[in-house]
């Protein structure tokens, strides 16, 4: 059986061998940390991946999993269509565990779906990232951070840098010795945006691949920061 996650569709001893070579402080860490494994996730519509990542929006992983157990059995056991959600009352929703604030913005969603804001998943793989990012963002509650995340983990687009990553940023200090050795951490240690994205440039086009090796610089130091899959 599997897990319902496919490999990633670039070449990521490609995309290994030539970050390490434009950039050998990131090529030490991808020594080190071993191969890429990073599979993706079933490939929802972006509607339905937006559902859920509404739904799981600062919240612990299993009570965010019995709401949205408690949404589809509301619907029939099955992800409920924009036309459904935009029709569903606020009892309704608040009546499986959202608040009223996730409740506006699954109604936004389904609105923005229904009016072709959100695309559709043939249209969206057509699409450039900076798009997919301006038209997602219009959604309520969908901030830049959730649609990279939709584009590493779900589209499987293999440039994106998400600076404002807390565990980015920490992966970034570690492996670029930015934190000292004999003091605690201090979140004021970590690299400003402007920075990353310049030393990011060397990496280009596999951003990406380096986001997660800089996630897995985290879990070398025993300190794991992972991104919520």
């Amino acid at each position: 059986m599997t897990d319902g996650r496919r490999p990633v569709r670039y070449d990521a001893a490609q995309a290994c061998a030539e970050l390490a070579a434009a950039d050998p402080k990131l090529g030490a860490l991808i020594e080190r940390a071993g191969p890429f494994t990073l599979r993706l996730k079933s490939q929802h519509s972006p509607f339905e991946a937006l559902l859920e990542s509404i739904i799981y929006q600062q919240l612990h992983g299993k009570a965010a999993a019995a709401i949205l157990k408690r949404l589809l059995t509301l619907f029939g056991e099955l992800h409920p269509s924009p036309e459904h959600l935009a029709e569903a009352s606020d009892e309704m929703l608040r009546s499986v565990g959202l608040s009223g604030s996730k409740a506006r913005a699954l109604r936004d969603l389904a609105a923005r779906t229904l009016d072709g804001t959100v695309p559709t998943l043939t249209e969206i793989r057509r699409m450039p990232d900076d798009e997919i990012v301006s038209r997602l963002t219009e959604v309520r509650g969908i901030g830049p951070w959730t649609v990279e995340m939709l584009l590493i983990f779900r589209l499987g687009r293999p440039n994106v840098f998400p600076v404002s990553d807390y565990g980015v940023r920490k992966g970034f200090a570690l492996t670029f010795n930015r934190l000292p050795k004999l003091k605690p951490f201090d979140a004021t240690m970590l690299a400003k945006p402007d920075e990353m994205n310049r030393r990011a440039r060397r990496w280009e086009p596999w951003r990406s691949v380096a986001t997660w090796y800089l996630w897995r610089a985290c879990d070398l130091a025993g300190k794991p920061s992972p991104p919520p899959e």
